[in-house]
């Protein structure tokens, strides 16, 4: 019986699977959609919607330290891999040194994307933030796509269709 049973497991171990949930979070929110297998989508929407309600509380906080309270829980929805490298040559007296300055990661990208714009433009709605579209077979092992997407929050872009349906 599966009496209470929440999740898939994905046949992959705890750590694993929320390395693979957090990845996925992580390129949702900076790309604005990804596409993966069905099973795993459906296990990102309510993951990634989470961390969104969390942007909203931290956006309507009532006290700085809440809203870094806020900040700080959505951080652990994110994984961060370095998203660009810079390379700086500092000359000494003698010899050239070398200094790799690392980039932002995908996870600090992710959480300011998430503050500055997908919570702004979520603000008014309660709920369902992302899209599941189903895509069909992977060609090399038959496997069901789907695409998991953000879906188009603003307001004003709500009001200019409900206009655009009245002139109609």
């Amino acid at each position: 019986m599966r009496h209470r049973v929440a999740h898939r497991k994905l046949r992959r171990t705890t750590e694993h699977r929320k390395a693979l949930l957090r990845n996925l979070c992580t390129s949702l929110i900076v790309e604005g959609k990804v596409v993966t297998t069905v099973a795993k989508a459906k296990e990102l929407r309510p993951f990634a919607e989470r961390a969104i309600t969390l942007a909203k509380r931290g956006l309507t906080a009532d006290s700085p330290e809440r809203s870094l309270s806020f900040r700080r829980q959505a951080a652990t929805y994110f994984m961060g891999g370095r998203s660009e490298t810079r390379v700086t040559f500092i000359s000494d007296k003698k010899k050239q040194k070398r200094v790799l300055e690392p980039g932002r990661t995908g996870a600090v990208l992710a959480l300011k994307k998430l503050f500055d714009e997908i919570g702004p433009r979520f603000i008014e709605r309660p709920g369902g933030y992302t899209r599941i579209v189903k895509l069909g077979w992977r060609k090399g092992d038959g496997s069901d796509l789907a695409l998991v997407e953000l879906v188009e929050g603003s307001p004003e872009k709500t009001q200019k269709k409900e206009e655009r349906t009245e002139k109609k």
